[in-house]
Parts: C-alpha cells; structure tokens; sequence
C-alpha cells in the first residue's frame, strides 16, 4: 500500500500586518528613506500601505532587461502602475541573465560584459523601493536548434549526446524526448533535481533579490491524450519508481500510482528549494507561476480533477497547504472577451481566494490575451473579495513585454504605448483599482516564526545515498508523527513543525545496517539537522 509523506494543515492564518515605508515615486511620504536591504521593510516617518502584491512578469524573449537604458525604463514603468515588485526571469532555459551563478551567462544578445542584468536591475528597483524577485524555470532545459555555447550548459552536458545516468532528459511514454527544438529536465532525476537546487542556491548566495520565482515547476505539455501525463520515463525517474513500488513493470501514463510517484518528485524538488532558501536567508520569499488550465476545481469536480494537478502533476494548492510555498503566482491567463474563458478566470480568481491556506495567492492575468479596458476588468476582479469574503494577495500582470492584444508582435513603441495607457486605465479615476500605492504583503510565518524545521541527509559510507527510505518524525511529547521517504539525493525535510524534542527513525532497507535514530531540538525559525553516520550496505 502506498505511503504519502505526512502532511501539516491548519496552518497559521496570515494576519497581514501592515509594512510601511515603501517608496513608490513622488507618492512616498517627504524625507522618508527606504531600507536598500529589504525594500517593502517600514521607513520611519511613513504612514502605513495597504498590503497588495503588484508586479509585472517581465520575460527575458523581449526588451526590457537587456541593457541598462531598458532597465531603468523597467523601473519607471513600474512605479507608473504602483507596483511594488518586480519578477524578472533570470534563469531562462539554464542559462542565467545574470553574471554570477551556476547556470552559465546567456547567449542572448544583452549588453556586454561587465553589464549584469539582474544586478543592474537590483540596484535601480531597490533604490526606488521595488521588490526584485528572480524568475527560474525549472524543468524546460532548452528550445533551439542550435546549442548554448556554453560547454557548461546542462543541454550540453546532460542532453541528447549524453547517455546513461548522465541524460536528464524527460522522455514521453512514446520515447520522444524533443517537442521541436524544446528539451525538459525529468525532475525525477537525483543529479538534475540536485543541480536545480544548487543552481537556485547558486543566485541568492551571489544577488541581492528579495526571493526566487519558480516556473515550469511541473511535467511538459505535449501529452498524447488529455487528463494525464504522458512524461516522466527518464530512465533512471522509471527504475526509481520501480524500486520504490517494487513493481518490474512500465507503468502507463493514467497509472495512479505512477501518478502520485511523478507528483511527489516535484513536491519533493519544491520543498528542498524552500528549505535551502530558508537556509540561506530565511526572509526570503518563494514563489511560483501556478497552472489554471481550464475550467476552476469547482467546475470540474475539485482540485485532484483540474488539469493542473493531473496532467502537469502540480500540487500548488498542496504545496501551499503544506506551507513549503510562501507564495503562488496564478498564471490566470483567460480572454474577459470570451465569455466561457471569463467564466474560467471567475471560476479561478474564487478557488485561488479560498485556497491560500494561510499562505497567499496572487491573481496574474494575461495582458497580452486582452484589451487595457478588459485588464482592468480583470485586475478589479482579481483583486475583489470571493463570495465567502476572501481576497487574493494581489495582482501580476504578464507581460510587462507585451500589455495588450492588439499591440502583441507590434514594435518596441507602439507596445510601450499601450503600457502607458494600462498604467493610466488602472491608477487614474475612481474605479481605478491601484489608484494608491500599496506595500508587498508580510509572510508573518517567516518575519515572526512559531515553529521551525527539521532536514537530513542519509549517506551510505563508501559513497552513495539511502534513495527512498522512510523517515519518521515523532514528538517526545506527544503527538502525531509524519513520515516521508528521502528523495534521489539521500535529503528528506519535515517544514514548520512545533518547536520541541523529536526522535527521527530510518526505516533501513534490507542489506542496510546502521544507527537508524537520531534526536532534534527544534527551536523557531531554525532548520534542525539529524545527523545519522553513514551506513553500511552489507551485501
């Protein structure tokens, strides 16, 4: 029978606090200066801001972030629609728009060195009082017919001329393992699921962002039937999956089990990123660009019935009830001119409302699939109280590239245009809905902590790693235990868990021998580690 890691529900509910001193232009308070370590932090002498996330996705295919002079009309164009932050992307296809980091520098045509793009746009978004946030896709490895020039590039390292363990590539159930030019990383993969997490660690280490943005943190598109997902038969993810289940088979692509094993290697991926983040600098906030394809939960049966959850096997909603995802970015992007894709977004905008499970939600419609007047529409609604009086954490419009469906594939101007005009339609008038600044919300679950962590790693001695073994957690004082299997790497992580003395068990797997028990002192805010020596296989 099938075990699933241990979840903690009830979370605390977020009591937004106020945060002050956000300096958005001329409507900052006289003499008020912003902290250039954590801009949306209180400046003295300010009033307090409604708490309202505000962004524009800004994409790294199209102007804006390519040379300095695009950079600052980044800045001034966000302060020109109130927005509070910013989601740069960053880490495109594993190469990076930045100059220091794992992923090698991008071949795009940016300024030449020494210009850092996300440095540059640090520096200007801090010192005018806006949130950076660094936008990662995670399992897209490529999409050109002509390599990275990057040795160093994973499409060149653990791509189609790789072989063995050494291939990351997803693989469909059919074999194929290019869509056209586009490759995928299998999350499912020890050694990709490693370099993704040290690649992640890699920029918060070297810039000054306020969080990590996660995309394509879920399977491909592309599947041969709808309702499932036909990705995931990387070689090494199938005799993983094997080995867990002690199954011999190829699993079909509508096998639950199979399923459930593929959804966990990304929930699994999700929560150590949250912890290294954590690790690194626990104010820091992940986010994530959530899948709201179709019709809302509500619509088609619930959340496990949706497309996001069994088709790309993304568990957002869970991923934030268990509180290993601070915040979750809704790629809400549906036509206000269709009336069966407006129902759509209704159908979202409400579920996204009610399901923040004392995390946040933020309503991110597409402004390139619709006119300014419909986008403010959306943005008034996104933003807009459900029927059970819950409201979203705010608004991401995407793309700051591209604001408007008729100026979409037009030139540079014409869409810079269309984005004053946007601007104009959302802050001026009475029904503006960002007529006032507003400040990012708080995460109070990381500024004032009542719980913390526990993590762990299980090595065998001689190398290797104890890949899926079960690790209890058990309260000396009383109370319910959780349990979850190490991932590929040997690392498992139990998050926000109350502070106490727990014993920490390993289920060994036959042939294993070794001190299977450790204790932890779990203080708040803190990561406890459980040191186990290493093992022993024995035959």
């Amino acid at each position: 029978m099938r075990r699933t890691a241990g979840r903690i529900t009830g979370r605390i509910l977020p009591t937004l606090l106020a945060v002050t001193g956000l300096l958005l232009g001329p409507t900052a308070t006289a003499g008020a200066t912003a902290d250039p370590a954590h801009p949306a932090s209180p400046a003295a002498g300010t009033a307090a801001l409604p708490e309202q996330w505000r962004s524009y996705w800004v994409d790294a295919f199209n102007e804006g972030i390519y040379t300095p002079e695009q950079a600052d009309r980044l800045v001034a164009d966000a302060l020109a629609v109130n927005a509070n932050a910013l989601v740069v992307q960053t880490a495109r296809r594993y190469d990076c728009f930045c100059n220091h980091a794992l992923y090698p520098r991008t071949d795009a045509a940016v300024a030449p060195l020494p210009y850092d793009p996300l440095a540059t746009i640090i520096d200007k978004a801090h010192a005018a009082g806006l949130q950076v946030h660094a936008w990662v896709n995670v399992n897209t490895m490529w999409n050109s017919a002509t390599p990275p020039s990057s040795p160093d590039h994973v499409f060149n390292r653990h791509g189609p001329s790789a072989a063995g363990a050494d291939r990351w590539l997803n693989k469909r159930s059919d074999g194929a393992e290019l869509i056209g030019a586009n490759a995928y990383v299998d999350p499912g993969h020890p050694a990709a699921a490693d370099y993704i997490v040290r690649a992640v660690t890699s920029i918060v280490n070297h810039y000054d962002v306020d969080g990590i943005n996660l995309d394509y943190v879920r399977y491909p598109d592309s599947n041969l039937a709808t309702g499932r997902s036909d990705w995931g038969y990387n070689d090494v993810s199938v005799a993983r999956f094997q080995a867990a289940t002690g199954r011999t088979d190829i699993p079909r692509p509508d096998d639950p089990e199979w399923s459930d094993w593929r959804r966990d290697q990304v929930t699994g991926l999700v929560r150590r990123i949250y912890l290294a983040l954590w690790e690194a600098d626990p104010g820091l906030r992940l986010s994530m660009d959530a899948i709201t394809y179709g019709h809302g939960p509500q619509a088609v049966g619930g959340w496990e019935a949706t497309r996001t959850y069994a088709e790309v096997l993304q568990d957002w909603a869970g991923w934030l009830e268990q509180g290993i995802m601070d915040t979750a970015l809704t790629m809400n992007y549906k036509r206000e001119w269709n009336p069966d894709q407006a129902l759509m977004f209704a159908e979202w905008s409400e579920f996204l409302a009610d399901h923040q499970a004392g995390r946040q939600a933020v309503n991110g419609p597409a402004l390139y699939l619709n006119s300014v007047a419909d986008s403010v529409a959306q943005a008034r609604r996104a933003v807009s109280p459900s029927a059970a009086g819950n409201t979203a954490a705010g608004w991401s419009g995407y793309s700051y590239a591209n604001p408007a469906m008729e100026t979409l594939g037009g030139g540079w101007e014409e869409r810079s245009a269309r984005r004053d005009a946007l601007a104009e339609a959302l802050t001026t008038g009475p029904d503006a809905p960002f007529a006032e600044p507003a400040a990012v919300p708080d995460m109070p679950w990381k500024t004032s902590p009542s719980d913390g962590h526990v993590s762990g790693r299980l090595l065998l001695r001689g190398g290797g790693v104890l890949d899926q073994a079960w690790v209890t957690l058990r309260p000396l004082g009383g109370g319910e235990p959780l349990a979850m299997p190490t991932d590929g790497n040997g690392w498992f992580g139990f998050v926000h868990v109350p502070a106490g003395r727990y014993l920490v068990t390993v289920e060994l797997p036959s042939g294993v021998v070794g001190l299977p028990a450790d204790v932890v002192e779990v203080t708040r805010g803190a990561i406890a580690e459980a040191d186990f020596p290493a093992f022993v296989r024995v035959r």
